[in-house]
């Protein structure tokens, strides 16, 4: 993964926690975040659903990302330390994701089944 397409999806994440957290504080239920974000955005819930999973993150959808969201030009393909996660955790997740595309449909089943068995109560 190159280091802009794995800032841009980081730091995508980090807008849509920073929106949700700002909706939630002022009394918006949960439910419904993803929609408006994507409403903010100016695509469609399905569009969201894929960049969070990892579509590719194109120069004029990084601009309109940015936009929307009152960040500079650029803003998306830098790190930023206040993005809310540890170094090691953007690590992780570039390196689960590297893992996720070069898996295939058989890897990525077993890579669920994997992470559901990690989780709590299961």
């Amino acid at each position: 993964m190159s280091s802009i397409a794995g800032h841009r999806l980081l730091n995508a994440l980090t807008l849509f926690r920073l929106h949700a957290e700002a909706q939630m504080r002022a009394g918006i239920a949960p439910k419904g975040l993803e929609r408006s974000f994507a409403r903010l955005l100016q695509v469609s819930p399905s569009m969201w659903s894929q960049i969070k999973s990892s579509r590719p993150i194109g120069d004029r959808l990084a601009c309109r990302v940015e936009s929307a969201c009152r960040q500079p030009a650029g803003w998306l393909d830098k790190a930023h330390p206040d993005s809310g996660m540890t170094v090691s955790e953007q690590r992780f997740l570039a390196a689960a994701l590297q893992a996720w595309r070069a898996a295939g449909p058989d890897g990525r089943k077993r890579l669920k089944a994997t992470i559901r068995a990690l989780e709590p109560g299961a």
